[in-house]
């Protein structure tokens, strides 16, 4: 019995000695990985920061086109539909911006004069000075009810700048 317990010990001892070591191998792991995930995230920031000054000097339309909207208070307020321009002069006169509904059933649709948003340089989405509740009662569409003439849209523009409180 006597010549078991230094064995027993001795076993012990070991147990304990490859725990720590284990313990301490575990932790160097978990600090590699948390490193790594933080390299991964300044990647991802610099990223998008590489896009957003893409975005604030010219944009193709596909970039613009589904890109969230968002009021100051970083509440969503929709997406960008599609965009509406003034053939006349050739500038972007609205984008059309979608709110509601559920997956994508039964959504408003509201054309919001291009001088109302504005592109967060340090985020990812447009931004428009107007709450939730404002823009549902703002003058909107559905999808199956565009204006489709220069009229109609011309009608609709002076409600619109002044809704919007945007000079055209």
């Amino acid at each position: 019995m006597k010549s078991l317990i230094p064995v027993v010990t001795a076993a012990v001892f070991g147990v304990a000695i490859a725990s720590n070591s284990y313990a301490g191998g575990v932790k160097e792991k978990r600090e590699e990985v948390r490193e790594e995930r933080q390299d991964v995230r300044e990647k991802q920031r610099e990223l998008q920061k590489a896009v957003n000054e893409e975005m604030q000097e010219v944009s193709r339309a596909s970039k613009i086109i589904g890109t969230d909207v968002k009021n100051t208070k970083g509440e969503d307020l929709g997406d960008i539909k599609d965009l509406v321009l003034d053939p006349t002069s050739g500038r972007l006169a609205y984008v059309v911006v979608s709110y509601g509904g559920i997956l994508g059933m039964g959504d408003k649709l509201f054309a919001i004069p291009w001088n109302a948003v504005r592109w967060s340089a340090d985020k990812d989405y447009f931004t428009l000075n107007m709450d939730k509740e404002a823009l549902k009662n703002a003058p909107g569409f559905d999808e199956d009810h565009w204006p489709v003439s220069a009229a109609q849209w011309q009608q609709q523009r002076g409600d619109l700048n002044r809704f919007y409180r945007v000079n055209p």
